[in-house]
């Protein structure tokens, strides 16, 4: 007779995160549990007088100091911001690259739009001056693979490389397919989750005719506030959160520090509409129920809920019903895109990685903005400031436009 074999949990080894918020996991975990404002949030020259003129942009970051000119002028931003994040990640993990076997390391990116703005650019230098002056690079720069293409050159890494493209699931999906691979032995180490930037006008116009983002004008900084009775919509931002993880047995044979462990990944489509959940939450709760299958752990187990919650009408409470049905009213639940910005396909990588600190820490971040709670919403939602809790398992759920879902379940 042979043992019980127990789910395979992929170890979180290093976080990488450059965000709104702050540049580095510390200063993004520090901003998301202590401030109570959000401050990377502001208006900006190119979506003048657009009904929502306002984005969470990352600032004080020195790319061209990080990057060097050549290769920065090799990626567009979004890649960007993935290179800075996974050198983080990476030096997190203690991972020396010059001596990593390479062909065993494989990098997961996701990503919504890839280089969406550089084709404005592009566009913009067509209409004005012709097609001699569209750039040779467009194409290189732009496709939503560059992220992880640009990360597997800067570090040398030669195992499978991947785009993931599953709109503000992207991120989440990422990191699921990593521990899918790593579950297959078809490499040790992955580097995963989510890259975005997306300063488009033409975007933020199409957000705007959809009714899809907040149009308070008046107080930019107060216009995210998921699970508030007086949301309105999603407010874009842009980042990048990447997390190495490793096989268990990697991990240990090199001693390294294990962060937290990805144990369980479930994922589905709604196949309901382009822009809209399905109304009964369906989708995402067999996600939820797929990944904690996955995981073999029981809904009373969990602990917190890094939820989608993005601030819109719809959405926000949707999925709050679905996490009652599916968890109870006993996890706690937060929102951190007051604080980052909905970033779109880096969310889930972004999200995940406070998700592991939260597990770390043992201390929940609140979500910023909620001053009135949305009566309709039966969940315990963190509000005003952290909060101190007990809890060995969470869960980070996404959702995306066309109706895929995502959910991780992870353990300390």
């Amino acid at each position: 007779m042979t043992g019980r074999q127990e789910p395979f949990s992929a170890a979180v080894t290093g976080l990488g995160l450059v965000t709104a918020a702050g540049v580095g996991a510390k200063a993004t975990w520090h901003s998301v549990t202590q401030d109570t404002v959000p401050t990377g949030v502001a208006r900006h020259e190119e979506l003048a007088d657009l009904p929502c003129d306002f984005m969470y942009t990352v600032t004080d970051l020195d790319t061209l100091g990080l990057l060097g000119v050549a290769t920065q002028r090799l990626m567009d931003r979004f890649s960007q911001l993935a290179v800075i994040a996974a050198r983080e990640a990476v030096s997190d993990a203690g991972l020396d690259t010059e001596s990593w076997d390479s062909s065993r390391v494989a990098v997961v990116i996701g990503s919504a739009h890839g280089g969406l703005p550089f084709y404005d650019q592009q566009h913009v230098a067509m209409a004005g001056r012709g097609a001699r002056r569209v750039s040779p690079k467009l194409a290189p720069l732009t496709v939503v693979n560059s992220a992880a293409s640009s990360v597997c050159t800067d570090l040398g890494a030669h195992g499978p490389s991947l785009g993931v493209a599953t709109a503000c699931s992207s991120g989440t999906v990422a990191l699921g397919t990593a521990h899918q691979l790593l579950r297959a032995g078809v490499c040790d180490i992955a580097i995963a989750g989510g890259a975005e930037s997306v300063l488009s006008r033409l975007l933020i116009a199409s957000a705007c005719q959809m009714k899809a983002v907040s149009t308070r004008r008046d107080d930019p900084a107060a216009a995210c506030r998921p699970f508030d009775a007086g949301r309105d919509g999603f407010v874009v931002g842009e980042g990048a959160g990447l997390l190495v993880l490793e096989r268990p047995e990697h991990a240990r044979a090199r001693r390294a520090p294990v962060r937290a462990h990805i144990r369980g990944y479930g994922a589905s489509s709604d196949a309901y509409a382009a822009v809209a959940p399905d109304p009964e939450g369906n989708g995402i709760e067999r996600a939820l129920r797929t990944a904690l299958a996955d995981a073999e752990v029981q809904p009373g187990d969990v602990g917190h809920v890094n939820a989608h919650g993005t601030s819109t009408v719809v959405n926000d409470r949707i999925e709050a019903v679905m996490l009652h049905r599916v968890l109870g009213d006993h996890p706690l639940v937060t929102s951190t895109k007051a604080m980052t910005g909905h970033a779109l396909g880096a969310a889930g990588g972004i999200e995940t990685a406070l998700t592991v600190l939260a597990l770390e820490q043992q201390l929940v971040p609140p979500t910023a903005n909620l001053d009135v709670p949305d009566p309709r919403i039966p969940i315990d939602i963190v509000r005003k400031e952290a909060r101190q809790a007990a809890f060995d398992c969470a869960v980070k759920t996404s959702l995306g436009f066309g109706g895929h879902n995502a959910a991780l379940v992870l353990t300390r």
